[in-house]
């Protein structure tokens, strides 16, 4: 009943240090297409958020993006190379300070 695989979330904020406008969900959507889909053909999911952190003592809401993606146990390894390359690439281009990650082993079948 099911295989072994690997549930890897990932979170996207989309605010940007210096008052700068928040990453937009067009902006987001290109990232997606470009970054993401290529390196996991076969699917995910997206959902919106609302994410909230603390900084200096004030509470910091912004919009935010998961990103589930399911992949057989066997591939961790490779996979997690692919979605650091990811989590970087979105770092670099929309001056975030990270990209959230979280990985679950479950059993899935499709």
């Amino acid at each position: 009943m099911g295989e072994p695989y690997q549930e890897t979330r990932l979170y996207f904020g989309t605010e940007r240090p210096g008052g700068r406008d928040p990453v937009a969900e067009q902006e987001f959507m290109r990232f997606l297409d470009r970054e993401i889909t290529p390196a996991f053909p076969e699917g995910l999911t997206l959902q919106d958020g609302h994410g909230q952190w603390q900084r200096d003592g004030k509470v910091i809401r912004e919009t935010s993006y998961e990103v589930v993606l399911l992949y057989p146990e066997k591939e961790a390894d490779e996979r997690g190379a692919r979605i650091e390359r990811i989590r970087q690439a979105y770092e670099d281009q929309y001056q975030q300070d990270s990209v959230g990650r979280s990985d679950d082993k479950v059993t899935a079948e499709f």
